[in-house]
């Protein structure tokens, strides 16, 4: 069965791109509708080759019955694919209301009108709450004590959309959890690094640098979402991935410092030394800078929460995607990088004209 028409809930944001993106090269090419609380951006990057004026939007609130309901009777999906969520760093209150309130009200109203298929975007960070993670695979738990509402929310998220998973209802569902996703379009991770490198402030290592993390190219996360909709759609295959999870990752652990020289190096930078900030005076100073920078207000840069992530182990067995998806990472992690900075750069130029 091929999929007809796809409805991608947050196809505005930056994963929504890639996902347009990889779902626009699907032969035969789908219908692609979007649903966002925006609207597709003004200006679409030279990366992508889709044609925005092809791509039917819908504009809407995911934790609107009556937007929701209205967006998938115009649109009569095939599939669905739920990869809308607010960033890291917001107020837990939006967090509920998109990961939890939308995606129950996506399900209700998907079961409603009679789609069958729904794949979700989870997170890696789901089993993640500070403590180390060494090839974990999905038979890991996800924690009693989540590591922050972000990944709370998602896990509540993805258990509604597996337990949602039916087959009297007919209503098939799969749940991917990437792990650090980065590319074109990325507003947070990359962007974050090059303006450390503009800051000066390359020299300053927390941890040790002897944590292997997971990153994973935001391409190849698209790549592994077309697959599960086509393996929820083949008969042949959809007993074997309905009700699943998957980790999704480049299937390249590296030492979490790497990823950010291997972006400085790219713009012509390497550091002769470093100064290391080892993890348990890291956090220390972290608790420190908490407390003084609420005394007056901002924001601290560095926190416990912060150097907890950055000096844990976290990297993933992808060997479930492998054999049950026929996932495989397409774009290595130093091209994927190249990727992004020439995205940033061409950005760039736009703001300046």
């Amino acid at each position: 069965m091929s999929i007809e028409s796809v409805f991608l809930i947050g196809g505005s944001g930056f994963l929504g791109l890639h996902l347009i993106q990889k779902f626009w090269e699907v032969e035969p090419r789908p219908e692609i509708h979007v649903f966002d609380i925006r609207p597709l951006p003004d200006r679409i990057s030279n990366y992508f080759t889709f044609d925005p004026a092809k791509i039917q939007c819908h504009v809407g609130d995911l934790s609107s019955k009556e937007d929701v309901s209205k967006a998938i009777q115009e649109s009569h999906p095939t599939v669905i694919v739920h990869s809308a969520s607010p960033m890291h760093g917001m107020a837990r209150a939006i967090y509920e209301k998109v990961n939890i309130q939308g995606t129950r009200n996506l399900i209700n109203c998907a079961k409603e009108a009679h789609v069958k298929y729904l794949v979700y975007t989870s997170s890696a960070g789901v089993i993640f709450n500070g403590q180390d993670l060494h090839n974990a695979d999905e038979s890991w738990p996800i924690p009693e004590v989540p590591m922050d509402a972000y990944n709370e929310t998602k896990a509540l998220a993805e258990e509604m959309v597996l337990k949602a998973n039916s087959d009297s209802e007919e209503f098939y569902t799969v749940a991917l959890r990437p792990a650090g996703i980065f590319g074109p379009g990325d507003r947070q991770l990359v962007p974050g690094l090059r303006q450390v490198l503009k800051n000066k402030q390359t020299k300053f290592q927390v941890g040790n640098n002897d944590n292997l993390f997971d990153w994973t190219y935001a391409g190849n996360v698209a790549d592994s979402h077309v697959l599960a909709a086509e393996k929820l759609l083949d008969s042949t295959t959809r007993d074997s991935v309905a009700g699943e999870k998957f980790f999704i990752t480049n299937d390249a652990p590296t030492y979490f410092w790497n990823l950010a020289r291997t972006v400085w190096k790219a713009d012509g930078h390497v550091d002769k030394f470093n100064f290391v900030l080892n993890r348990p005076v890291a956090i220390a100073v972290g608790y420190l800078s908490e407390f003084f920078c609420g005394l007056v207000g901002k924001e601290a840069g560095l926190t416990p929460f912060r150097v907890k992530v950055v000096c844990a182990y976290r990297y993933h067995n992808i060997a479930k995607a492998k054999k049950l998806l026929g996932y495989k990472p397409n774009v290595d992690l130093e091209q994927g990088i190249r990727y992004t900075l020439d995205w940033m750069d061409e950005t760039d130029k736009w703001e300046k004209q």
